[in-house]
């Protein structure tokens, strides 16, 4: 074998045109998909970074009878859940995240990220200790109770124990041994105490959608009391590790048993279709994203297999043209698996040059797929040229070599000896391997025929993304989001700060309106809570979810959200005994869909433990708040006020430079209350860009490799067609000389090459009514069998296939009869 890959290489050395088209057409298949690879290995394939992640699984809230899913559930719901599933788990642990501003040493603010855990959460995903202790059961023991002690005065409260993050000691500790029992900065004695330090590199993996931080910097323990009149009061995601022998079914069993034990103790959750969902904690991570990632993954496939077609036909070519020498070793004595083993030498060898050149292709495109890759992707920082992306480099490497270079091979290795040496210099085998390269064009084009048909599917779907409406303008806005500061600790303290900063931003010049809501439209954060007319008070079933918005007067005007009907939030509506509602059209047209729904009632609870009246005073346009592609639910809007103020606390102000304005507005904050800190800046186009993050990344991803795929499936019908061309010399000599004209020539080549491509574009038709239907999730606006995508590329198909022809066809019409009839 060695001394066949010598002789190999210098038989490609003396071919180096055809060496390094075969060497490029592989390294962009392999370079393709290893790079895909990476991102799928990474974000699909590897395990999570916690102990035995196999077995770990997370206990989801669903509410079935509204529709709502990945519910956060309450203390009591919690306890009872880790109590009545003792026998599949071995652990339940939860876990919920926020952000909060500590001081610095110099006194300004610094924001931070914190996780309150379940005392046993670190030995559940396994997080270890570097410096300190780790929580103890007692940790997590319940507050006392809210009631006078003995001498009157209410009862001491235990601290909250915790743990700093490795990258937070760091930063804002030096690494100083001395923080244990020291309280966390910022905090009043004794409220919590820091008992030690967390290894590097502890996460938390969570989908997007649920708004969790990934990198803590501060964890409490969290004190779990019993709570079982209040089960609204929701904020715990639950992760639980299986026992051994304990499949997920079983597990789910025992959680079907423990809902409904939660829905006979709470008619709430009852009326609500209240249920447990076991599912496992890296399916969940993946779930959204995994749709995308396969179909990526199918396309590079189709990409790497074009690819391995066009080198096939010109391997096909090369050993038609090396027959008589071929023929020549076997009639001095060359074996059959000699002649083999010589010509799979020279494809292993491509096919090790196109992996080199794929892998150097994939590092460097890794960057780049970091870059463009939506939020939505978990574990990005993790895609690498990792030895599993090697591994996958080589085998798509050795499937290559074998797909393009085991017919070639057979072909050659088996000439006709005495035919061959009577033969002139002109290649017989050009004409007898034409229907087997007519073949790996046709299929060359139905693969290159499914990615385009994908890339225009995808076009589609971006384009409907621009078209959406959002339901208000989300040009000229600048978002923020502000943290800590001096709040107040009464509401009319809370409403003069919302007030005066709205006063100071107006003045700043070039602003045109301000204003705060909770949440902003496109930056998550939003719960269901449910509502329902007269009827639910005798039947709670009637309860539907709604998804609600906390907003200071004006708002609807600074957001341009169109009103419909009745009127918006005025400055004396923004009050705490004030009970108005403006909802959205979507819920007006639910709830009262015979009438109008100004100065209609509904029911419904955000600030109280039961529902309650309150009066719609308006009809706003329905808002994409969570996603362009999807419409969300109806919304209800209530005022800041009846909050009790403070509770919007992220702004939009409109300007006609939004990011010149940033500065002007961070200063004003800072000379306002330089406790306060402005985070999350960004204009609400980058908002709405980063909504449609998503499909731009398939898209782009999937219209290069379609581009890539239509010139390689171009390359190889013009490849074919000059072979054919070629082969078919003396025919068209004779042809001519008997009176053809040249343009009977060239539509004969023409025709040869559009039949080809009618074929293929057929199969590939076939193909694509079955694999787009894969694609149905990812597209927006358009049906994956869609006829006008189909027609359209059929069209461009035939527009490639003509432009392969002409070549040839050219060449073939400008022959000259004499001088093809004396070669030949």
């Amino acid at each position: 074998m060695l001394r066949d890959f010598q002789f190999a290489a210098r038989a490609l050395r003396k071919s180096p045109v055809f060496a390094a088209t075969a060497g490029i057409t592989i390294g962009l298949g392999i370079g393709a998909s290893a790079a895909i690879f990476s991102v799928t290995n990474a974000v699909l394939l590897r395990p999570l970074p916690y102990r035995n992640p196999g077995r770990l699984v997370l206990a989801i809230c669903d509410m079935r009878k509204r529709n709502v899913k990945n519910f956060p559930i309450s203390n009591a719901d919690f306890l009872d859940l880790r109590a009545g599933t003792a026998s599949v788990f071995e652990e339940v642990g939860a876990v919920n995240t926020g952000r909060q501003t500590l001081p610095r040493e110099d006194g300004s603010p610094e924001q931070i990220r914190w996780a309150a855990i379940t005392p046993n959460f670190f030995p559940l995903v396994g997080g270890g200790i570097v410096l300190g202790r780790p929580f103890l059961e007692s940790d997590g023991l319940p507050q006392p109770a809210p009631q006078p002690g003995a001498a009157g005065a209410p009862a001491a409260r235990l601290p909250i124990a915790t743990i700093l993050s490795y990258d937070y000691w760091k930063r804002r500790f030096g690494g100083r041994a001395d923080v244990l029992g020291h309280t966390t900065p910022g905090a009043p004695q004794g409220a919590t105490v820091i008992v030690g330090v967390l290894a590097p590199g502890v996460e938390l993996f969570f989908p997007p959608s649920a708004n969790m931080e990934q990198k803590p910097d501060v964890w409490y323990a969290a004190r779990l009391g019993y709570d079982a009149p209040n089960r609204n009061n929701v904020q715990w995601l639950t992760v639980a590790r299986l026992k051994d022998g304990v499949t997920v079914e079983q597990a789910q069993a025992a959680a079907d048993r423990v809902a409904g034990e939660i829905r006979a103790k709470n008619l709430v959750w009852s009326t609500a279709g209240y249920a447990l969902r076991i599912e496992p904690m890296q399916k969940n991570l993946v779930e959204a994203v995994r749709p995308a990632l396969v179909a990526l993954m199918g396309a590079v496939i189709f990409l790497l297999l074009i690819a391995c077609a066009n080198v096939a036909n010109l391997m096909l070519v090369r050993a038609a043209l090396r027959e008589r020498e071929l023929a020549v070793r076997t009639a001095l004595g060359g074996s059959w698996w000699r002649l083999v083993r010589q010509m799979l030498a020279e494809a292993l060898l491509l096919a090790a040059a196109g992996a080199a050149l794929g892998l150097a292709l994939a590092w460097a495109s890794i960057r780049e797929l970091r870059a463009i890759a939506p939020a939505s992707v978990p574990r990005l920082d993790a895609i690498a040229i990792d030895p599993a992306v090697v591994g996958f480099s080589a085998l798509a490497a050795l499937g290559a070599a074998a797909l393009f270079g085991i017919v070639p091979a057979w072909r050659a290795a088996r000439p006709d000896i005495a035919q061959v040496l009577r033969s002139s210099g002109r290649a017989s085998s050009l004409g007898s391997a034409g229907v087997l390269r007519n073949a790996v064009v046709v299929a060359e084009v139905a693969l290159s025929f499914v990615l385009l048909i994908g890339s225009g599917l995808m076009f589609r779907s971006f384009l409907a993304l621009q078209r959406i409406d959002p339901g208000f303008d989300p040009h000229h806005l600048l978002t923020f989001e502000t943290i800590g500061g001096r709040q107040g600790q009464q509401p009319a303290e809370r409403a003069a700060r919302q007030r005066e900063i709205q006063q100071r931003l107006r003045v700043i010049p070039g602003v045109d309106a301000v204003t705060a809501s909770f949440p902003l439209p496109l930056t998550g954060g939003y719960n269901p809570i449910r509502w329902g007319l007269e009827s639910a008070l005798s039947d709670p079933s009637r309860y539907q979810a709604m998804d609600y918005q906390v907003v200071l007067p004006g708002y609807f005007e600074a957001m341009h959200t169109p009103l419909l009907a009745g009127r918006t939030f005025a400055e004396a509506d923004s009050d705490p005994e004030r009970r108005l509602v403006v909802i959205d059209q979507m819920l007006a047209g639910k709830a009262f869909p015979n009438g109008n729904a100004v100065g209609q009632r509904l029911l419904t609870r955000i600030r109280t433990l039961e529902p309650m009246w309150f009066e719609v005073i308006g009809v706003v346009a329905h808002v994409r708040n969570t996603s362009l592609a999807e419409p969300g639910r109806e919304q209800i809007y209530f005022t800041d006020g009846y909050m009790q103020h403070g509770f919007a606390n992220k702004w939009a102000v409109r300007t006609a430079n939004p990011a010149g304005a940033a500065a002007a507005v961070r200063n004003e904050l800072a000379r306002f209350d330089p406790t306060t800190l402005m985070v999350d800046v960004a204009p609400m186009d980058a908002l709405v860009e980063r909504a449609q993050a998503g499909t731009r990344f398939q898209l782009l991803l999937i219209g290069v490799f379609a581009v890539v795929a239509a010139l390689l499936a171009g390359v190889g019908l013009y490849g074919v067609l000059s072979t054919v061309v070629r082969q078919r010399t003396a025919e068209i000599g004779v042809r001519m000389a008997l009176g053809a004209a040249p343009g009977s020539i060239f539509s004969l080549v023409v025709g040869q090459g559009l039949r080809l491509s009618a074929i293929g574009i057929a199969a590939g038709v076939a193909a694509a009514l079955v694999l787009t239907r894969a694609m149905t999730t990812m597209l927006v606006g358009v049906r994956p069998t869609d006829p006008a995508t189909f027609s359209a590329i059929a069209v461009l198909f035939f527009a490639i296939a003509a432009l392969a022809s002409w070549l040839p066809a050219r060449r073939a019409a400008g022959l000259d009869p004499t001088t093809a009839l004396r070669d030949e």
